[in-house]
């Protein structure tokens, strides 16, 4: 049976890193913003304690998808032994 261009697309685990990290980045950018309107409005610290935030959370993000993707990784692998 021939597979849709669609589904090899679906099959192509670039895409899906791309997915998944698309649509990790939606949920924890929603967060980051929340935290960081909060640490802008109502603290002492203001924009400055925003800005260091917000490089935190860069480099913070980066390291969790890292280690999420790891662990999937981790898993799909002794799913087919």
């Amino acid at each position: 049976m021939k597979t849709s261009k669609f589904q090899q697309l679906l099959e192509n685990p670039v895409f899906r890193s791309f997915i998944a990290f698309s649509i990790f980045r939606a949920f924890y950018g929603v967060g980051i913003l929340v935290v960081t309107y909060f640490l802008s409005t109502s603290t002492e610290g203001g924009w400055p304690a925003s800005i260091a935030f917000l490089l935190f959370s860069m480099v913070f993000s980066r390291w969790l998808f890292k280690r999420i993707k790891g662990r999937k990784g981790t898993r799909d692998e002794s799913e087919s032994d």
